[in-house]
């Protein structure tokens, strides 16, 4: 389920946008998480399919995110709704607690570089990218690197206030929910860039650059040591519950 998260939650964020722009699509430097770009969707849609083809295609994504993520609430509340309640301020003292605020701290400082690299491109910046893709930038593209912004952003302050206790007055489920939209966006979509950029031909017209492989390589790591931090989180409040 946290795969599935990572996947469909830049489409539910940022499609929704892009389409009252009537803006169905462009290429992108490698951040097309959402409608065409070279993020594995083979070209633009303009290129491909006619642009309510993509309108189709991508609310039926955001109808299949919204309905999985009611039936798993509903399962986690059933299920593991011990795990989220109480507030942050609640959290008691833990024999791990120097580890996770190790943790949440290296969140942090790794999630700069990919919030500021996404949010230089957002802002139209043409740093990193080669000029074939810095080219086809567009509002689309600018989109979704928004929402990777606000994806590093929802992870690091999951990160932080789960491991340092800020916001203690905060419902638990805040943090969590954060914590786990945010990195599963990361690490999902890192790791498919990652993977598309590695098996892209060197000498085609827009290989990747090397700030881009970077960026997507620290998001990717940025999401993962956020759900493995996460893992032992909830494995050692079952365990405090169960002991």
């Amino acid at each position: 389920m946290w795969f599935a998260s990572g996947l469909l939650a830049p489409v539910v964020a940022v499609f929704p946008v892009q389409t009252p722009a009537s803006l169905p699509g462009g290429g992108s430097h490698g951040g097309g998480a959402v409608t065409g770009g070279d993020g594995g969707f083979g070209g633009s849609p303009d290129e491909l399919l006619d642009p309510w083809v993509w309108g189709v295609v991508y609310t039926g994504f955001i109808v299949q995110a919204l309905a999985l993520g009611a039936l798993f609430v509903r399962y986690a509340r059933e299920r593991r709704g011990h795990l989220r309640r109480g507030r942050v301020g609640t959290l008691p003292d833990s024999p791990t607690g120097a580890a996770r605020r190790q943790s949440a701290a290296a969140v942090v400082v790794l999630a700069v570089l990919p919030a500021v690299t996404h949010l230089l491109w957002a802002a139209g910046g043409t740093a990193g990218p080669n000029p074939a893709r810095s080219a086809t930038q567009d509002l689309n593209s600018r989109l979704n690197d928004t929402g990777y912004v606000l994806f590093a952003a929802l992870a690091a302050a999951g990160a932080l206030m789960l491991g340092y206790g800020r916001g203690r007055r905060v419902p638990l489920l805040l943090p969590l929910a954060a914590a786990w939209t945010g990195s599963a966006a990361l690490a999902c979509w890192g790791g498919w860039m990652m993977l598309t950029g590695i098996t892209a031909d060197a000498g085609g017209p827009m290989p990747p650059s090397p700030l881009l492989s970077v960026t997507y390589a620290v998001q990717m790591i940025v999401g993962m040591l956020v759900a493995v931090a996460g893992a032992h989180f909830f494995a050692e409040r079952e365990a405090a519950r169960c002991g």
